[in-house]
């Protein structure tokens, strides 16, 4: 899994600092560059991180475009890393196909 781009949001609470982090990631899939999110949210009290979640769905898509607008609407939205997948699995249902056809054919990214 590589880095492709990233993301950041701090939001603050009464005594909680709350900092999400929304990566575009990729890896190769049955031969064909597959992009994926993962989003992650530490907790801080002062400097002491108390809580850390972490979630990804690593195949979305072969398309970089599709994966980045799904991944720039979780950060306008402030999704967390807890409804990653409810919020993803349609998408990635809908995109399952591109991996079958492009096995025959390359993406352009």
């Amino acid at each position: 899994m590589n880095l492709v781009d990233e993301y950041t949001s701090i939001h603050k609470g009464e005594d909680v600092e709350y900092r999400y982090v929304y990566r575009l990631i990729k890896k190769c899939f049955r031969g064909i560059t597959a992009y994926g999110i993962e989003i992650e949210r530490k907790d801080y009290v002062g400097l002491a991180n108390v809580n850390l979640e972490r979630e990804s769905v690593e195949v979305i898509s072969a398309h970089r475009h599709k994966v980045k607008q799904l991944l720039i609407k979780l950060y306008t939205n402030k999704v967390s890393p807890y409804h990653l997948i409810d919020l993803v699995g349609s998408y990635v249902d809908e995109y399952a196909y591109e991996f079958d056809s492009g096995m025959e054919e390359k993406v352009v990214n």
